[in-house]
């Protein structure tokens, strides 16, 4: 926590009771909070809420989605107040949820960098697209995790708790809320010998990430947006697969988020671990598939659900020597790769909506 607990009003503590309620809650809360959104599809049998245009009637190539770069689209962030908000010892109300959680309840990474802002998705066409405009991350924050909040405090009795979730009536429409996707990637250990499969998971330290701390996870996850702050990375950075190359050199590589790219952009070319996965993409030892797109009905995170089938030849020569734990979390060891090995995990373990959603795709449309 980013203060000492003996240091806080009353008012504080009973905010970070209820954030640590939903922490140790949220599978469960998820599940109460889809039953606000009756009518909305969801994906894979999960509390994951979508649109029809976002699941695509079977896996997409990543390559094959176009992204389109639309800065003067992007709608003015809402100015919503939560009624949940803690108050100071001075008497002073925090204005926004970011601003209280990076001062009672920061985790290690907490930072407002830009983001690339979800405007528009089709998915279920044929010519599938993502259109995207400037965001920051507390955006998501500031909204999704105070409705989070909101929910919580209800469920626990509290009434008018609901500000910021009561003016979200379809948390899918990118123009009631800011929308920050992350790509949450499902990684697939194939053996050219046997076809026998093997995956990842993930285990989110709640000390560590500000979102669905204590909750298994597939690996790598990460917010679209560029490596930094300089201008130069949003052309540079716009790109879902190099997204994804930065996040595994991070979380299963242990590499440094710092890329340099605050004084130049980032080679990709030059970057060897980068030119070593592009290369096995090209030969055809690595394919990424795009699996759709889903809300979680709680804290409205919205994730674009992928799956990257790597041969063990290169998946043991890029990731032989996975760190077990990183910036945010542990990783676990490889998992069968089965209906029955999935079933058993999302049954026996608390995992976001969207790694469920991922695991299930995957397991019935790729082996």
């Amino acid at each position: 926590m980013g203060a000492d607990i003996r240091t806080l009003t009353s008012s504080e503590r009973a905010w970070i009771d209820t954030r640590t309620y939903l922490r140790e809650r949220r599978t469960t809360l998820d599940v109460a909070a889809a039953g606000m959104f009756s009518e909305a599809p969801r994906v894979a049998d999960t509390p994951l809420l979508t649109r029809s245009q976002w699941i695509p009637t079977a896996p997409l190539l990543l390559e094959d989605i176009t992204l389109e770069w639309c800065p003067e689209q992007v709608p003015p962030v809402l100015a919503l107040a939560s009624p949940m908000l803690p108050v100071r010892a001075s008497g002073q109300p925090y204005e926004t949820y970011a601003e209280a959680v990076g001062e009672i309840a920061a985790p290690v990474v907490f930072e407002n960098r830009p983001t690339y802002r979800l405007l528009h998705a089709d998915l279920a066409c044929g010519a599938p697209v993502l259109r995207f405009g400037t965001g920051y991350y507390f955006d998501s924050i500031n909204v999704g995790e105070a409705a989070a909040h909101e929910f919580t405090a209800e469920q626990l009795g509290h009434r008018g708790a609901g500000g910021v979730r009561a003016a979200i009536a379809d948390p899918c429409d990118p123009g009631q809320r800011p929308i920050n996707l992350a790509i949450s990637s499902l990684t697939i250990r194939r053996d050219p010998g046997t076809g026998s499969r093997s995956f990842l998971l993930h285990w989110r330290d709640p000390r560590k990430v500000g979102h669905a701390g204590g909750l298994y996870q597939v690996v790598p996850v990460g917010i679209f947006q560029p490596s930094g702050y300089p201008d130069w990375n949003v052309a540079n950075d716009f790109s879902l697969w190099r997204n994804m190359i930065r996040e595994y050199a991070e979380e299963l590589c242990g590499a440094d988020e710092d890329h340099g790219s605050e004084e130049a952009p980032i080679d990709y070319a030059a970057w060897e671990f980068a030119a070593r996965m592009e290369q096995a993409r090209r030969d055809g030892a690595l394919t990424a598939y795009c699996l759709g797109l889903g809300v979680d009905p709680l804290s409205f995170a919205t994730d674009l659900l992928t799956a990257v089938v790597i041969e063990a030849p290169v998946f043991d020569d890029l990731f032989g020597t996975t760190v077990t734990s990183n910036a945010e979390g542990r990783v676990l060891e490889l998992q069968p790769f089965t209906a029955d090995q999935v079933h058993s995990i999302v049954s026996e373990h608390p995992m976001q909506a969207a790694g469920i959603a991922a695991l299930r795709l995957a397991v019935a449309q790729l082996s």
